[in-house]
């Protein structure tokens, strides 16, 4: 198994401009000033996803009361997104990245493993970005359940 270019604290993240559900274009540098959290994700409405995202979203006034603002970014074409955060009441920005140019920019498309096989997908991964565009936390191989608690507690927002 190959390993991926992973990004650590301290690098600077690559700036994207993407596609929203919308169809806005929304970029990393838009959000200068204040601290951005970055999640990659494999597939809009399936289960892991979904949980995943319903969790970033019932803590969404926890992260957005500290500044962080959320970003979800999947290969998912816009309408999926769409659908997916109509269904769900999603309301930060979930990005299109259907050629995987920014998911592979930060490690989060690649090989790993799946049932014990070795596949080319994406790497659920999470990253907290600060006001200048340097990475303060990568997260890679994260679970879909219990990780936006352990972000929350990572980041000392914990209730």
């Amino acid at each position: 198994m190959t390993e991926q270019t992973r990004l650590e604290p301290g690098d600077k993240a690559p700036d994207f401009t993407l596609p929203d559900s919308e169809g806005r274009e929304v970029s990393l540098s838009d959000y200068r000033g204040r601290p951005v959290v970055v999640y990659f994700y494999p597939r809009a409405s399936t289960p892991g996803c979904t949980k995943q995202a319903c969790d970033f979203r019932d803590n969404l006034a926890l992260l957005g009361d500290s500044g962080y603002q959320v970003l979800g970014v999947s290969p998912d074409k816009q309408d999926k997104l769409a659908t997916f955060a109509e269904n769900e009441g999603l309301t930060f920005p979930l990005l299109s990245d259907p050629d995987k140019q920014v998911l592979s920019a930060y490690g989060a498309f690649g090989e790993k493993k799946n049932y014990g096989k070795i596949v080319q997908g994406v790497i659920r991964s999470t990253f907290v970005i600060d006001g200048d565009g340097v990475i303060v936390k990568a997260m890679y191989n994260v679970r879909a359940t219990g990780h936006v608690a352990r972000l929350l507690k990572d980041l000392g927002l914990e209730g």
